[in-house]
Protein backbone atom coordinates (compact mmCIF):
# COMPACT_ATOMS: atom_id res chain seq x y z
CA UNK A 1 0.00 0.00 0.00
CA UNK A 2 2.81 2.11 1.07
CA UNK A 3 4.31 1.55 -2.48
CA UNK A 4 1.25 2.02 -4.57
CA UNK A 5 1.44 6.03 -2.92
CA UNK A 6 4.62 6.90 -3.30
CA UNK A 7 4.70 5.83 -6.92
CA UNK A 8 1.07 8.21 -7.39
CA UNK A 9 3.22 10.62 -5.83
CA UNK A 10 6.24 9.62 -8.18
CA UNK A 11 3.63 10.38 -10.81
CA UNK A 12 1.95 13.08 -10.20
CA UNK A 13 5.17 15.10 -9.94
CA UNK A 14 7.07 13.90 -13.06
CA UNK A 15 3.74 14.69 -14.91
CA UNK A 16 3.86 18.62 -13.00
CA UNK A 17 7.76 18.38 -13.92
CA UNK A 18 6.61 17.86 -17.97
CA UNK A 19 3.98 20.66 -17.50
CA UNK A 20 6.05 22.99 -16.36
CA UNK A 21 9.17 22.27 -18.22
CA UNK A 22 6.61 22.13 -21.34
CA UNK A 23 5.47 25.41 -20.32
CA UNK A 24 8.66 27.63 -19.57
CA UNK A 25 10.27 26.18 -23.21
CA UNK A 26 6.80 26.95 -24.83
CA UNK A 27 6.76 30.54 -23.14
CA UNK A 28 10.38 31.22 -24.62
CA UNK A 29 9.96 30.01 -27.88
CA UNK A 30 6.38 32.96 -27.61
CA UNK A 31 9.16 35.45 -26.15
CA UNK A 32 11.67 34.23 -29.37
CA UNK A 33 9.29 34.65 -31.71
CA UNK A 34 7.81 37.76 -30.54
CA UNK A 35 11.35 39.38 -30.35
CA UNK A 36 11.67 38.47 -34.03
CA UNK A 37 8.51 40.13 -34.84
CA UNK A 38 9.85 43.63 -33.27
CA UNK A 39 13.28 43.06 -34.98
CA UNK A 40 11.48 42.70 -38.36
CA UNK A 41 9.27 45.66 -37.26
CA UNK A 42 12.60 47.77 -36.23
CA UNK A 43 14.43 46.48 -40.10
CA UNK A 44 11.14 48.15 -41.61
CA UNK A 45 11.19 51.57 -39.71
CA UNK A 46 15.09 51.66 -40.51
CA UNK A 47 14.63 50.94 -43.87
CA UNK A 48 11.50 54.05 -43.82
CA UNK A 49 14.55 56.05 -41.89
CA UNK A 50 16.88 55.62 -44.80
CA UNK A 51 14.23 57.40 -47.18
CA UNK A 52 13.60 59.73 -45.22
CA UNK A 53 17.34 60.70 -44.38
CA UNK A 54 17.36 60.84 -48.45
CA UNK A 55 14.57 62.93 -49.27
CA UNK A 56 16.32 66.23 -48.13
CA UNK A 57 19.05 65.95 -50.55
CA UNK A 58 16.96 65.09 -53.42
CA UNK A 59 14.70 67.65 -52.95
CA UNK A 60 17.83 70.48 -52.54
CA UNK A 61 19.10 69.10 -56.03
CA UNK A 62 15.82 69.60 -57.53
CA UNK A 63 15.37 72.88 -56.13
CA UNK A 64 18.32 74.30 -57.54
CA UNK A 65 17.17 73.17 -61.02
CA UNK A 66 13.19 73.50 -60.55
CA UNK A 67 12.60 76.69 -58.86
CA UNK A 68 8.89 77.03 -60.39
CA UNK A 69 7.45 74.14 -58.37
CA UNK A 70 7.53 75.16 -55.52
CA UNK A 71 4.51 73.38 -54.33
CA UNK A 72 5.65 69.83 -55.90
CA UNK A 73 8.94 70.43 -53.58
CA UNK A 74 6.95 71.28 -50.35
CA UNK A 75 4.60 68.53 -50.74
CA UNK A 76 7.43 66.20 -50.46
CA UNK A 77 8.77 67.90 -47.36
CA UNK A 78 5.65 67.89 -45.69
CA UNK A 79 4.62 64.17 -46.21
CA UNK A 80 8.16 63.52 -45.23
CA UNK A 81 7.66 65.41 -42.24
CA UNK A 82 4.29 63.67 -41.16
CA UNK A 83 5.09 60.38 -42.10
CA UNK A 84 8.44 60.64 -39.58
CA UNK A 85 5.68 61.89 -36.78
CA UNK A 86 4.08 58.38 -37.02
CA UNK A 87 5.50 56.05 -34.90
CA UNK A 88 4.46 52.71 -34.11
CA UNK A 89 5.51 50.84 -30.97
CA UNK A 90 6.07 46.54 -32.15
CA UNK A 91 4.14 45.67 -28.91
CA UNK A 92 1.16 48.07 -30.10
CA UNK A 93 0.77 46.51 -34.18
CA UNK A 94 -2.87 46.86 -34.70
CA UNK A 95 -4.27 47.17 -37.56
CA UNK A 96 -5.23 50.81 -37.21
CA UNK A 97 -1.81 51.65 -35.91
CA UNK A 98 -0.37 49.71 -39.02
CA UNK A 99 -2.62 51.47 -41.59
CA UNK A 100 -1.85 55.06 -39.78
CA UNK A 101 1.47 54.18 -40.92
CA UNK A 102 1.35 52.57 -44.01
CA UNK A 103 -0.71 55.46 -45.29
CA UNK A 104 1.70 58.06 -44.19
CA UNK A 105 4.33 56.43 -45.78
CA UNK A 106 1.78 55.79 -48.99
CA UNK A 107 1.65 59.92 -48.91
CA UNK A 108 5.70 59.78 -49.31
CA UNK A 109 5.86 57.84 -52.11
CA UNK A 110 2.88 59.81 -53.68
CA UNK A 111 4.94 62.81 -53.32
CA UNK A 112 8.24 61.35 -54.15
CA UNK A 113 6.60 59.86 -57.48
CA UNK A 114 5.38 63.68 -58.54
CA UNK A 115 8.78 65.00 -57.89
CA UNK A 116 10.68 62.48 -59.80
CA UNK A 117 7.82 63.35 -62.76
CA UNK A 118 8.87 67.02 -62.27
CA UNK A 119 12.62 65.94 -62.87
CA UNK A 120 11.57 64.78 -66.14
CA UNK A 121 11.13 68.54 -67.54
CA UNK A 122 14.16 69.42 -66.66
CA UNK A 123 17.52 67.94 -68.56
CA UNK A 124 19.96 69.60 -67.13
CA UNK A 125 18.51 67.69 -63.26
CA UNK A 126 18.00 64.28 -65.12
CA UNK A 127 22.12 64.84 -66.44
CA UNK A 128 23.01 66.05 -62.99
CA UNK A 129 25.53 62.98 -61.13
CA UNK A 130 24.15 64.36 -57.87
CA UNK A 131 20.42 63.75 -58.58
CA UNK A 132 21.23 60.57 -60.67
CA UNK A 133 22.86 58.83 -57.59
CA UNK A 134 20.22 60.33 -54.99
CA UNK A 135 17.62 58.76 -57.13
CA UNK A 136 19.31 55.44 -57.80
CA UNK A 137 19.62 55.50 -53.25
CA UNK A 138 16.35 56.13 -53.65
CA UNK A 139 15.55 53.83 -55.93
CA UNK A 140 17.60 50.81 -53.69
CA UNK A 141 16.06 52.03 -50.50
CA UNK A 142 12.28 51.41 -51.99
CA UNK A 143 13.29 47.68 -53.18
CA UNK A 144 14.59 47.72 -49.32
CA UNK A 145 11.36 48.68 -48.18
CA UNK A 146 9.72 45.71 -50.12
CA UNK A 147 12.04 43.34 -48.92
CA UNK A 148 12.06 44.32 -45.17
CA UNK A 149 8.04 44.44 -45.26
CA UNK A 150 7.97 41.28 -46.70
CA UNK A 151 10.50 39.62 -43.86
CA UNK A 152 8.31 41.43 -41.02
CA UNK A 153 5.06 39.71 -42.81
CA UNK A 154 6.77 36.62 -42.72
CA UNK A 155 7.71 36.71 -38.90
CA UNK A 156 4.27 37.87 -37.90
CA UNK A 157 3.12 35.11 -39.67
CA UNK A 158 5.27 32.49 -38.18
CA UNK A 159 4.46 34.30 -35.24
CA UNK A 160 0.53 34.12 -35.43
CA UNK A 161 0.24 30.87 -36.46
CA UNK A 162 2.05 29.92 -33.28
CA UNK A 163 -0.02 31.70 -30.92
CA UNK A 164 -3.17 30.38 -32.01
CA UNK A 165 -2.10 26.42 -32.79
CA UNK A 166 -2.93 23.96 -29.83
CA UNK A 167 -1.43 23.50 -27.09
CA UNK A 168 0.96 27.03 -27.67
CA UNK A 169 -2.72 29.05 -27.55
CA UNK A 170 -3.07 27.90 -23.90
CA UNK A 171 0.12 29.83 -22.96
CA UNK A 172 -0.35 32.19 -25.51
CA UNK A 173 -3.81 33.08 -24.10
CA UNK A 174 -2.51 32.88 -19.92
CA UNK A 175 0.30 35.26 -20.98
CA UNK A 176 -0.90 37.64 -23.34
CA UNK A 177 0.78 37.16 -26.48
CA UNK A 178 -1.71 38.64 -29.03
CA UNK A 179 -1.77 38.48 -33.20
CA UNK A 180 0.55 40.81 -35.15
CA UNK A 181 -1.04 42.44 -37.77
CA UNK A 182 0.21 42.64 -41.40
CA UNK A 183 1.39 45.21 -44.27
CA UNK A 184 -1.26 45.09 -46.94
CA UNK A 185 -1.31 46.01 -50.44
CA UNK A 186 -2.00 49.43 -50.90
CA UNK A 187 -5.71 50.67 -51.47
CA UNK A 188 -5.89 50.58 -55.31
CA UNK A 189 -3.30 47.88 -55.81
CA UNK A 190 -5.26 45.18 -57.37
CA UNK A 191 -6.40 47.53 -60.43
CA UNK A 192 -3.59 47.70 -63.22
CA UNK A 193 -2.32 51.04 -64.20
CA UNK A 194 -3.87 52.04 -67.39
CA UNK A 195 -1.11 52.87 -69.84
CA UNK A 196 -2.42 55.01 -73.08
CA UNK A 197 -0.40 55.97 -76.09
Amino acid sequence: MNVKKHLGWIIAGAVVLILLLWSVSGYNGLVSMDEQVAGKWANVETQYQRRADLIPNLVNTVKGYATHEKTTLENVVKARSEATQVKVNPEDLTPERLAEFQKAQGNVSAALGRLLMVAENYPQLKANQNFLELQSQLEGTENRITVARKDFNDAAKAYNVTIRRFPKNILAAIFGFDKKSYFEAESGAEKAPEVQF
